[in-house]
């Protein structure tokens, strides 16, 4: 099997809540189709993409709506514009909900973009693949954390880069809203959020006591970055190769100091697998609202906080030296304390244990390459704040585990792993602990007549439990599965693909915050099942 079919051609501690993608509003369900509905094969149209994430809840009251930006994405020009804020609802907000709204038709790739409101990136994103048709599509994002940005006017920066010629006919039309709820500010909401200057430097104000740094980390851009997970070490003969294998880690550090470590999140993109028929009305989890990588740097709080800037840098280990393929860009939200002009601390403990990297190659008929990764991180410190002295200790414990098996020519490409990401946050009688865990079962087969079929399975689930002096506070648990099983005739044009397939999502989320339990199934495009259990 080539690699210009394996995979797509990208050109890019909470309780659960915030966050959410949902297409859907709640209440206002697709209608499924009725089997005698749902065709032989796909045909030239298809349901518009669709999540089974549940959409972001919005209060009560009064509400104000900003255009954002408003643009025809053709190439890599990016939109600029200017953000003014709301006119009628104070600047006093208990919730800002982002919203875009996009539409395509014709033939295009998956593609990834961002959204800057004054340097601080509040959106990344990817795009559906269209159909000849026309599709449209929507994504809905809890944007309240960066309302300190948007208290003033703002330079706005978007771009989704594209590629329109005589094939490749998509032009992405899209939309992005910002509606302002006016009410009593989030309490959780940070007082400031800062970009780095000169693209690593972090100045924070003296008296900080909480800080925290997100990272939106997504491998792509058409290179093997894009599905690092795949990615062998020599001397495998596969087409991707890199350095020591898949192993990847999202790391953050402090004056050259390590100060955070992460799992990052396999995202699968909309023509990923080598098989867009699995995403064209169901993409995989966290496809079109990326996560970000959160960082809890309290316990650097007081090396910070000196009122110098310090160097915040970002790597991925495990990318060959000197390949591109990431894109980290970073956000610092800071809560200040008011009583205070200055806090001063300490970092206390800091215990990095050595990283496990082993990626062992075992060659005969099947190729196949075992691996195996583990890192852990301990950091504390304090601070001295108007309220008293705060100790912070920060655990990141981090596994992968994974098998692949291809043939010669990789007619046959199969991927099981399995990655973890455990965190633990003690704030003085405190603690969050957070388990992540992430895994993909596929396998991509070409047969007879150039027939190409793809069976996968993802998870992304995540248990998170608060605690104070002991005693359980709030917990909460996601479960969001995908399967997806597809098949289409390979290396012909569109109208002689023959391709069926039929993709599922069960997105659960449920805890002392209450239940949400949805399950979406389509058939050759078509919606047949829209189920909740809650």
């Amino acid at each position: 099997m080539k690699r210009r079919i394996v995979m797509s051609m990208l050109a890019g501690a909470t309780l659960l809540a915030g966050t959410l993608l949902g297409t859907t509003p709640a209440g206002a369900a697709d209608v499924p189709a009725r089997a005698a509905d749902v065709p032989a094969e796909f045909g030239t149209d298809w349901h518009d993409p669709v999540t089974a994430a549940p959409p972001v809840a919005k209060p009560a009251g009064k509400s104000c709506e900003v255009t954002l930006a408003r643009a025809q994405f053709r190439d890599f020009t990016p939109y600029r514009g200017t953000y003014v804020p709301p006119v009628g609802c104070g600047d006093r907000w208990s919730k800002v909900v982002l919203r875009l709204d996009g539409k395509v038709k014709g033939r295009q790739y998956d593609r990834l973009g961002y959204l800057h409101v004054g340097g601080v990136e509040i959106f990344r994103t990817s795009t559906p693949q269209p159909s000849p048709e026309g599709i449209e599509w929507s994504v809905e994002k809890d944007v309240t954390r960066y309302s300190d940005t948007f208290h003033g006017s703002r330079d706005v920066e978007m771009l989704i880069g594209n590629v329109v010629d005589d094939t490749y006919t998509g032009v992405l039309d899209v939309k992005v809203t910002l509606t302002f709820y006016q009410g009593r500010p989030d309490p959780e909401s940070p007082d400031r959020v800062l970009t780095l200057d000169s693209g690593s430097a972090l100045t924070t104000p003296r008296n900080s006591e909480r800080i925290l740094a997100e990272v939106y980390a997504t491998g792509s851009g058409g290179g093997c970055e894009e599905y690092w997970y795949l990615t062998v070490p020599e001397p495998a003969p596969y087409s991707c190769k890199a350095g020591q294998g898949p192993y990847r880690e999202v790391r953050i550090s402090v004056d050259g100091r390590l100060a955070g470590i992460a799992t990052p999140f396999p995202t699968v993109w909309t023509g990923g697998w080598s098989n867009p028929f699995l995403w064209y009305v169901i993409p995989g989890p966290r496809a079109f609202d990326i996560t970000p990588i959160t960082y809890d740097l309290t316990p650097f709080a007081g090396i910070l906080n000196d009122g110098r800037p310090h160097r915040i840098e970002v790597s991925v280990i495990g990318v060959p030296e000197g390949q591109s393929g990431w894109s980290t860009p970073v956000n610092v939200l800071v809560w200040q304390d008011e009583q205070r002009e200055r806090v001063t601390g300490k970092l206390t403990a800091h215990t990095a244990e050595d990283l496990t990297d082993s990626s062992v190659y075992t060659p005969g008929s099947e190729h196949r390459v075992d691996t195996e990764g583990a890192h852990r991180l301990t950091v504390g410190g304090y601070v001295d704040t108007s309220h008293g002295r705060v100790r912070t200790t920060v655990s990141r414990s981090l596994t992968g585990t994974s098998t692949h098996r291809w043939t010669d020519g990789e007619t046959r490409d199969a991927l099981e792993a399995v990655w973890t990401d455990d965190e633990s946050v003690t704030v003085g009688a405190r603690t969050t602990r957070t388990h992540r865990s992430y895994t993909m079962d596929g396998t991509t087969t070409l047969g007879a007549g150039d027939r190409l079929r793809t069976v996968l399975k993802l998870g992304d689930r995540a248990t998170v439990v608060a605690t104070n002096g002991g005693r359980r506070t709030a917990w909460s648990r996601l479960d969001n599965g995908y399967t997806g099983d597809a098949t289409y005739t390979a290396n012909v044009p569109r109208d002689q693909r023959h391709a069926v397939g039929t993709t599922s999502e069960r997105y659960r989320l449920y805890g002392s915050r209450g239940c949400y339990d949805r399950t979406l199934t389509a058939v050759q495009g078509v919606l047949t099942e829209d189920r909740g259990r809650c």
